[in-house]
């Protein structure tokens, strides 16, 4: 789900053999892997760059579908900070600490337990980005909704049954965090906690 660059091309392979080592439908996981491969890498990454990061519509950050930009986003953002902190993780300057991949990282590599709470915390988070993806038939729609089927329960099949569940879609206030803040810029371990080893 991060941006591509040749060291996940390199990975493809060996992410193609562990997902079916755990079962995981090759339908799920074969667009991105052609996505990924069947064009130059510089056009791709413009694509993701187009995507992901200059549309709000497919936003990898998690507490943006809860608060969007309003002022209650910075606790939301400290309080994944608090997370990785309570599990030896430091401060660095890369994503904010809600960045759909860093938390998927910090699930696999530092606290399954802790990082799991948080997806289900944010699970109407996902399910709105699933669907997003899903309507504009973009290849990461697959990872997105393995990622949901590790929850407990069905997904919702549409917007309004995520947001009747949730009971809000994203905030339109636009007096909010300043991304820049370096309070809530995410994390790397520490050499004294349980996730030393991640640079």
């Amino acid at each position: 789900l991060s941006y591509p660059d040749e060291a996940l091309l390199e990975r493809i392979e060996p992410v193609r053999a562990a997902l079916a080592e755990v079962g995981a439908e090759p339908a799920l996981t074969q667009p991105l892997f052609d996505w990924l491969t069947a064009r130059p890498l510089h056009e791709v990454q413009a694509d993701y760059v187009q995507e992901y990061d200059l549309s709000r519509r497919h936003s990898l950050h998690l507490t943006y579908w809860t608060d969007g930009d309003t002022r209650r986003r910075g606790e939301a953002l400290a309080a994944f900070k608090e997370v990785y902190r309570s599990h030896g993780c430091a401060p660095d300057d890369a994503e904010l600490p809600d960045y759909l991949p860093l938390v998927l990282e910090f699930a696999a590599r530092v606290s399954p337990d802790a990082g799991y709470e948080l997806l289900q915390r944010y699970r109407p988070s996902l399910e709105l980005l699933r669907l997003a993806l899903r309507d504009d038939a973009l290849p990461h729609h697959g990872i997105v909704a393995l990622v949901c089927s590790t929850l407990p329960g069905a997904s919702p099949a549409d917007k309004g049954a995520v947001q009747a569940m949730a009971g809000y879609g994203p905030p339109t206030e636009t007096v909010g965090l300043d991304p820049s803040d370096p309070r809530l810029l995410p994390f790397t371990p520490t050499s004294e906690g349980p996730g030393h080893g991640r640079r």
